[in-house]
């Protein structure tokens, strides 16, 4: 099972305020943790929604959408992807994660489960996703 840690942006990381080197001793502790008990896949941070766009779709034409967004709270500024066996020990990964706030008082992470290739029935379609490699692929 994969679940992404999604770090919720706040005015300070949509300001580009750089996290503090005890914040970042903290994220290195934890993710050297996930990395020996061999369930972390990936993670990194966001550059602000400044540098970033959005793609808004009406049927089939779309327009791109610059940034910077206004609601920090919709905002992600990093994720951490793992992968482990259960829920409850996603959860138990999770409660230790450090508080990712810039100024050590407000922050909050999301989690959410991927999906896996056996959530969806067989089908062409998702032969494709397989074949290539990413997405569904575990």
């Amino acid at each position: 099972m994969r679940f992404m840690i999604i770090v919720k942006a706040s005015q300070d990381t949509e300001a580009g305020a750089m996290p503090t080197e005890q914040i970042i001793a903290e994220m290195a502790k934890y993710h050297e943790e996930l990395q020996e008990a061999g369930v972390l896949l990936d993670a990194s941070g966001l550059q602000p929604s400044a540098k970033g766009w959005r793609i808004q779709y009406s049927g089939k034409t779309h327009r791109v959408v610059d940034g910077p967004f206004a609601e920090t709270k919709e905002l992600v500024a990093g994720y951490t992807l793992i992968q482990v066996k259960s829920k409850e020990e996603a959860l138990e990964w999770t409660q230790r994660f450090p508080n990712p706030s810039i100024d050590g008082k407000e922050g909050e992470i999301e989690v959410r489960q991927l999906f896996e290739r056996e959530d969806f029935g067989s089908s062409v379609a998702i032969e494709r996703f397989r074949k290539m490699g990413v997405g569904m692929e575990r």
